[in-house]
């Protein structure tokens, strides 16, 4: 009796237990913008005990890559880490804290950065706020965005970020018109008038951000599809 006990315990607590470890699991996809002509297009990211390396995709995010919990201070180097001692001083970083579970990986160019000519900025994509079917807006670029996005209307001062509801209420294509506005003039430039395919099944982020020799910015968006865990795994 009492060896049956201990066997209904046991097959009660390790579906627990791999649920509890998989909770902790920390998912994170990169995204590398308006990268030039010979930017690395790899490098490895060190978590503070290991490094793993790395795709700096330019018109996509990359596979999602797996990270431990708790506080991390991430840092992008050329070569692997092994040992945390012998990291290199002045690496390009980002701070996770313990509560960000899920994020982007932007990374752009910093010519000066000797040891990895990047840099890091971290985006917040936890699911408890960033839903299925939703689009995450970030405005890197110094004008005002307005203008609508399927059945949403969008506002994005400069420097701002905005999650806005699903666009449409199925899968289909969406009517995408925006137009900027320079600071102190105000006239409303064009800036996008295309269409979109809304897919319930995937969230969506979009970047609206500034290149060198152009006065319109740019606006490039990323489909973020995970598929849904099989039956049986936690």
């Amino acid at each position: 009796m009492r060896l049956l006990t201990l066997l209904v315990l046991l097959l009660i607590t390790l579906p627990l237990a791999a649920q509890k470890k998989a909770s902790k699991e920390r998912s994170c996809r990169i995204i590398y913008l308006s990268a030039p002509a010979g930017a690395p297009t790899k490098l490895h990211l060190f978590d503070g005990k290991t490094s793993q390396e790395v795709e700096l995709p330019r018109m996509n995010l990359s596979e999602p890559y797996t990270l431990p919990p708790g506080r991390l201070n991430l840092r992008m180097v050329s070569e692997p880490v092994a040992n945390p001692k012998k990291l290199p001083k002045g690496a390009p970083h980002a701070v996770v804290t313990t509560n960000v579970r899920d994020f982007y990986l932007l990374v752009t160019t910093d010519s000066k950065n000797t040891i990895a000519p990047v840099s890091l900025r971290l985006i917040n994509a936890n699911t408890d706020r960033f839903s299925n079917g939703q689009i995450l807006w970030l405005n890197l670029s110094p004008h005002t965005v307005k203008g609508t996005v399927g059945n949403q209307k969008l506002r994005l001062p400069p420097q701002s970020r905005r999650i806005i509801k699903p666009p449409a209420n199925s899968r289909a294509n969406y009517p995408v018109d925006l137009s900027f506005i320079i600071t102190g003039d105000k006239r409303r430039h064009p800036l996008c008038e295309t269409s979109w395919l809304h897919d319930p099944r995937s969230r969506m982020i979009a970047f609206v951000f500034t290149e060198k020799g152009r006065r319109t910015p740019r606006v490039l968006a990323f489909p973020d599809f995970r598929p849904p865990p099989k039956k049986g795994k936690p």
